[in-house]
């Protein structure tokens, strides 16, 4: 294909990942631009620093979602990065048709393992009111055994994969949305996500977060792992007190649209083509 099309330019998202990344990488067909995304800690950066400096260096421009991102990169890679947020489709959310409710529900989206922070959430779920509801969309290595945990409680509807625009209207739809990972986010777009959709957010105080969401401003923000704080926080997003911060939080998610995002990367385009 990369023979074949011809291409000006081909940008490349987690570069360094084995398979259709690095095989672009080593043929080199076009100028290359490179948009790292992970934080945190790597084995891979860590265990084979030496070849992926190699195959960084073959990048025309690199990229990174956050300061996080790029401290992962710069510390293992060596180089220069370009911090350029990650987009959203704005209006893909905030004109979704709400998901019909029976009561105050909190919504949470997300691959179920332990980074991820479900359990936490299902913890906070018994120290709130009985009349709440809580939607899990996803699955994952922990889904078997949290639902054998938490699968008493009835409250809690286990909707398994959803497709984008369900996920839409249930972030519509809910009352707050919980992201409460511990650790291991660059970005967060789910924050995101649910600001368009106009719909209270609750998360982990976590860096990754902090690139998107303003405590106190945009969204609530809590210990990561702690419930008793998580559930203090859902009762104030739940009790309907966080009007203000949805109106900024909406506001926030403008600044993060696709349409900015692109802009942004057409002249990073026209610069190395």
């Amino acid at each position: 294909a990369l023979r074949d099309e011809a291409f000006d330019v081909v940008h490349l998202h987690e570069p360094l990942v084995p398979g259709p990344c690095q095989t672009t990488l080593l043929l080199r067909p076009a100028p290359l631009i490179g948009t790292f995304h992970a934080a945190g800690e790597s084995f891979a950066y860590k265990y084979l620093r030496p070849p992926l400096r190699w195959a960084a260096r073959r990048l025309d421009l690199r990229c990174v979602v956050s300061a996080d991102a790029e401290e992962l990169a710069r510390t293992h890679l060596g180089g220069e990065y370009i911090e350029l947020f990650n987009g959203i489709e704005v209006d893909h959310f905030r004109v979704a048709d709400a998901w019909p409710t029976e009561g105050p529900t909190v919504f949470f989206v997300g691959r179920h393992e332990p980074r991820k922070g479900l359990g936490v959430l299902l913890e906070a779920m018994a120290m709130l009111p009985a009349e709440v509801q809580l939607w899990v969309a996803g699955d994952g290595p922990e889904t078997a055994d949290l639902q054998a945990r938490f699968g008493n409680d009835n409250r809690i509807a286990w909707l398994g994969r959803i497709g984008d625009a369900e996920k839409a209207a249930r972030l519509r739809g809910a009352h707050a949305f919980c992201a409460p990972s511990l650790r291991g986010e660059s970005f967060g777009v789910e924050l995101l996500e649910g600001m368009a959709a106009g719909t209270p957010v609750v998360a982990s105080d976590l860096p990754g977060y902090r690139n998107v969401a303003r405590a106190g401003v945009d969204a609530q923000l809590v210990e990561p792992g702690d419930p008793v704080a998580l559930a203090a926080a859902l009762r104030v997003a739940l009790a309907g007190e966080a009007g203000a911060q949805v109106q900024c939080g909406t506001e926030r998610a403008d600044e993060f649209s696709m349409d900015n995002l692109a802009r942004r990367y057409v002249e990073l385009y026209e610069r190395i083509r």
